[in-house]
């Protein structure tokens, strides 16, 4: 009976001893890349007033129209250019009456959103958009046609950069350094930091770079000396 109850006991405390949790050290990783970017996006449409609703929807869808042909003339493919905003509001009076305010007039915007893949054109095609009627500009940013190639080495450098900080510490701490127990990628990681220009042409506009920028958490398993 008392070798029973001894090796019940060994059998009990084993387990919980082997499901003691690893320690564990936990890094954080970044990696960045940055290039010329090879793309630009406008972001501009029409603006137009009148008393009557349809009139200034009228005008507007006119004067888009112009600007839709500018961008196909321009070479800008049917897929590179979207509306991205199409809005009808009243125009209200500021003056007080003894009936409130008034609606004196409607306002019509019409937004579209062109991708210019050829950047050398980029100050020719904002001043004949502007010729044809665009008065409103949202702005102008630039970015990658293909960012993966720079998603992927931005990822690889984040990687490294965390297993570059794991074993330094592990060294500085005399632990040694195990097996990778999580990984996991920060949210928004591998997105362009787009950079944004606001210009009129013939100004020039200065292209800079586009920044690609990743972040990983990995968690190692280390032990004591």
């Amino acid at each position: 009976m008392r070798a029973l109850a001894l090796l019940l006991t060994v059998l009990f405390v084993l387990p919980a001893a082997a499901q003691e949790p690893p320690h564990r050290l936990t890094v954080t990783g970044e990696g960045q890349v940055a290039q010329p970017p090879d793309m630009a996006v406008l972001t501009l449409g029409v603006t137009t007033e009148a008393k009557e609703p349809a009139r200034a929807m009228d005008a507007a869808s006119a004067a888009t129209a112009g600007i839709l042909d500018t961008l196909a003339a321009a070479g800008l493919a049917d897929t590179d250019v979207q509306t991205g905003e199409l809005t009808l509001s009243p125009i209200r009076s500021s003056a007080s009456t003894t009936e409130g305010e008034r609606i004196t007039g409607f306002r019509a915007t019409n937004i579209v959103t062109a991708k210019l893949r050829d950047l050398d054109r980029l100050g020719a095609v904002l001043g004949a958009v502007l010729d044809a009627g665009a008065n409103t500009f949202r702005g102008l940013r630039f970015d990658l046609q293909d960012p993966a190639p720079a998603r992927d080495e931005a990822r690889r450098r984040a990687v490294a950069d965390a297993m570059h900080k794991a074993e330094l510490f592990a060294d500085a701490a005399g632990l040694t350094l195990g097996p990778v127990l999580e990984f996991n990628e920060s949210p928004g990681s591998g997105r362009p930091e787009m950079m944004r220009a606001a210009a009129a042409a013939p100004v020039p506009v200065a292209e800079g770079e586009v920044t690609i920028s990743a972040e990983v958490t990995m968690v190692f398993q280390i032990t004591g000396p």
